[in-house]
């Protein structure tokens, strides 16, 4: 159950914008390439997830589940990183240079408050 790099699976929304919880304030409009590379990424977690899944119904070994469900954790974290990654250099770039930089950081605070432990 390893990832790999290719998907069949195309049921994610397409909706290439992703907006904060004001929606209305300012939209984010991301690289095509880099939406790509993301959406192929959570497909093929989402077949892994499907997968483990299937381990679990299969009634397979609890430390074989645990090994594919840290797989998925840190495929993850891997995207999470990615994410916030992009929007630090272009979303906060942005923002600074259209002078509403002290907006755009209260919400990625508020959102890695969500986000991390």
């Amino acid at each position: 159950m390893i990832l790999s790099d290719t998907s069949t699976d195309k049921s994610l929304p397409s909706n290439p914008h992703h907006h904060h919880d004001n929606e209305s304030a300012h939209p984010h409009h991301h690289d095509e390439e880099s939406m790509r590379r993301l959406v192929n990424r959570l497909s093929r977690i989402e077949g892994h997830v499907r997968g483990i899944k299937t381990m679990v119904q299969e009634n397979r070994p609890c430390p074989e589940v645990l090994v594919q469900v840290a797989a998925v954790r840190g495929a993850l974290d891997r995207v999470a990183r990615i994410i916030l990654d992009e929007h630090l250099t272009e979303c906060i770039a942005r923002a600074a240079k259209q002078g509403n930089i002290d907006t755009e950081i209260e919400e990625l605070k508020a959102a890695l408050d969500r986000f991390l432990p």
